[in-house]
C-alpha cells in the first residue's frame, strides 16, 4: 500500500461486518443472535484529470519511452494537482490482483526504478529553471532593474577561475528579460556575489532566503507519503559534510542551478506557480473531496497558502515577461506555434560524472491569465530545449484544444 491508498487507508477501507450465530451439534446455523452490517468505505474524489494523465503518459512514451522522468501539472491559483506522472510506470492493478514473487522482484531490481515516485521524491540539480527565483530576488533587493545590463562575452573570470556561458562567444548586452529568455549565465554570475566587478549582488545568504521563500529545501506537505525536501546548501552544511570552506565559486554555481542545490519536480512546479500567480506559495494537494456512502461530502479540501513570498508582483511581472520572451524569442521558441500563449524556462542540469545532463522545462499558460503550470523533467535527457520542450508542446497542445477551448 503506497500513495493515497496509504494516507487514506482508514477512509477507504470502511468497517467489516460481523454476526454472532447459534448452531446445533452438527454446526448448522439455527439463528442469528446478533449482527452488525458492514459499512462501506468513503469515496475519494481527486483533483487529477484522468484523461490528461493518460495523454501525458502517451506524450512521454512517444518521445522518451526508454527514459526516466516526471511530469506535473498544477493549478497555480490554488495548488491543485491536475496531473502527476512518474516514468516509467507499472501496472498497479497487478499488485491488487495478486503478484508473483518473480514479477515483484523484477520491479524491485529494475534499474529504471518504476516504483520510485520521481515527481515528489526525486532530487535533482535544478539547472537554469531556478534562475527565475534568482531573478526575482535580485530585482526585489534592487541589485538589478529591468534596464540593468551586463555584457556577455562567453563567461567571466573570478580571480583565476573561469565561469563560462553555455554559448561560445556569449550573448552580448543582456538585461534580465534576455537573461531569462536565453538563460545567460553571465547575468547570474554578476548578481550572485555580494560584490563582483564593482556591482552589488545577492550573496549566499540572500539567495538562500529567496530559495526558501519559494519553497526550496523543505517539504511542501502534499497529501502523499514519501515527499523529499531537496537541499539548499549553506556554508555550515558544506563545512560539516565535506570539511571544506564555502567559496565564491560555489555561490556563482548556485545562482545558475548547479553545485549542491537539489530540488524535486514538485518544488519546481511550485515556484513556477508563485511567479505565475503573483506571489503566493500554495500547499499542493490531490484530494478534492471525501464523500460518504450516502453521497454526502464529508470533507472538502480548502486551498491553503504556505506564504506570500517577499517579492512584489511588479518584480514577478518582470520575471513573467522574461519567461514569455523565452517562448517568443528564446530557448523555448518551439512553443510559439501553440494555440495558447505560454511563458516558460528551460533548464539543463549537470548530472555528475560522465552521465548525460538532466533536461528541464517549466512553464505556465495562458500568459495573460495563468490557469496551468506544467513542469517536465527528463533524467539524463540532455538539453531541456531538445527533449523536455517537445514533450511539453504535445501536452499543452492537447490541453489547449480539449480543456481551455471548452471553457
Amino acid at each position: 500500500i503506497t500513495g493515497l491508498e496509504k494516507t487514506l487507508e482508514e477512509e477507504l477501507r470502511g468497517q467489516p461486518g460481523w454476526r454472532s450465530v447459534e448452531v446445533d451439534s452438527m454446526g448448522r446455523e439455527q439463528k442469528v443472535a446478533e449482527q452488525q452490517m458492514a459499512v462501506d468505505g468513503h469515496t475519494i474524489q481527486l483533483t487529477i484529470d484522468g484523461e490528461l494523465q493518460d495523454k501525458i503518459r502517451e506524450a512521454i512514451e512517444q518521445k522518451n519511452k526508454d527514459g526516466r522522468g516526471a511530469v506535473i501539472m498544477t493549478d497555480p491559483n490554488n495548488g491543485a494537482i491536475l496531473s502527476m506522472v512518474s516514468w516509467p510506470v507499472y501496472d498497479h492493478n497487478i499488485l491488487g490482483q495478486g503478484i508473483s514473487s518473480d514479477y515483484y522482484k523484477d520491479l524491485l531490481t529494475d534499474e529504471d526504478l518504476p516504483l520510485f515516485q520521481r515527481a515528489i521524491a526525486g532530487e535533482y540539480p535544478s539547472g537554469s529553471t531556478v534562475k527565475i527565483v534568482v531573478s526575482a530576488g535580485a530585482l526585489e533587493d534592487g541589485d538589478v532593474t529591468k534596464d540593468t545590463t551586463f555584457l556577455s562575452t562567453g563567461g567571466v573570470f573570478y580571480d583565476r577561475w573561469f565561469f563560462p556561458d553555455w554559448k561560445a562567444g556569449g550573448h552580448g548586452v543582456t538585461n534580465v528579460l534576455k537573461a531569462i529568455a536565453e538563460s545567460v549565465n553571465t547575468f547570474y554570475y554578476n548578481v550572485a556575489l555580494e560584490e563582483f566587478n564593482g556591482h552589488k549582488g545577492l550573496g549566499l545568504n540572500r539567495m538562500r532566503f529567496y530559495f526558501e521563500q519559494f519553497g526550496l529545501g523543505v517539504r511542501s506537505g502534499i497529501d502523499l507519503p514519501g515527499e523529499r525536501a531537496g537541499l539548499v546548501p549553506s556554508a555550515d552544511w558544506k563545512r560539516k559534510l565535506k570539511n571544506e570552506p564555502w567559496y565564491p565559486g560555489d555561490t556563482m554555481h548556485l545562482a545558475i542551478g548547479q553545485g549542491d542545490l537539489l530540488v524535486t519536480p514538485l518544488q519546481v512546479a511550485n515556484y513556477t506557480a508563485v511567479v505565475a500567480n503573483g506571489g503566493t506559495l500554495y500547499k499542493p494537494y490531490l484530494v478534492s473531496k471525501i464523500i460518504d456512502v450516502n453521497g454526502e461530502v464529508k470533507k472538502e479540501t480548502t486551498p491553503s497558502a504556505i506564504r506570500d513570498v517577499s517579492v512584489s508582483n511588479d518584480n514577478l511581472d518582470i520575471v513573467r515577461q522574461g519567461m514569455r520572451q523565452a517562448v517568443t524569442a528564446g530557448s523555448a521558441r518551439r512553443l510559439n506555434a501553440l494555440p495558447v500563449e505560454v511563458a516558460g524556462k528551460t533548464g539543463t542540469a549537470q548530472a555528475g560524472g560522465n552521465k548525460p545532463n538532466h533536461a528541464w522545462f517549466t512553464c505556465f499558460f495562458p500568459y495573460d491569465k495563468p490557469k496551468v503550470v506544467l513542469t517536465v523533467l527528463i533524467e539524463h535527457g540532455g538539453e531541456g530545449s531538445s527533449i523536455a520542450v517537445p514533450i511539453a508542446y504535445d501536452i499543452i497542445d492537447w490541453y489547449a484544444k480539449n480543456r481551455l477551448q471548452s471553457e
